[in-house]
């Protein structure tokens, strides 16, 4: 089993930056991937960004050149460091971990991130 703790995100103006940070406990051998989703309302929970714990990356379009995550993995922690914010970024981000043999995943409880124009 793996915990996490999640936290970050809130209020923003367009054009602002914000960070989320993402804490593992308990099971965190067992980890490979740790990224972050999003949630808008009436939209499906979709891939913001993700790292390997071997540093591969991976993204959505969306947030390409703006976005940045990085990842301790002797921490067991990821970070998103979310640049040039925009209203479209608006929803609930979730920390999400993968298990290495099973692709099992485990949530953070959400965060929310309002942009404002």
């Amino acid at each position: 089993q793996v915990q996490l703790v999640d936290s970050g995100g809130g209020l923003a103006q367009a054009g602002g930056s914000l960070r989320h940070s993402c804490a593992a406990s308990g099971s965190t051998g067992s980890i490979n991937a740790m990224g972050w989703y999003r949630q808008a309302p009436g939209t499906q929970r979709e891939l913001v960004e993700s790292i390997s714990r071997g540093g591969r990356t991976n993204y959505a379009d969306s947030v390409k050149g703006r976005f940045t995550i990085s990842r301790d993995n002797a921490k067991n922690t990821v970070t998103l460091q979310m640049n040039s914010l925009k209203p479209e970024d608006t929803a609930v981000y979730y920390c999400n971990v993968r298990e290495v043999l099973s692709d099992y995943a485990y949530w953070g409880q959400g965060t929310q991130v309002t942009v404002s124009s």
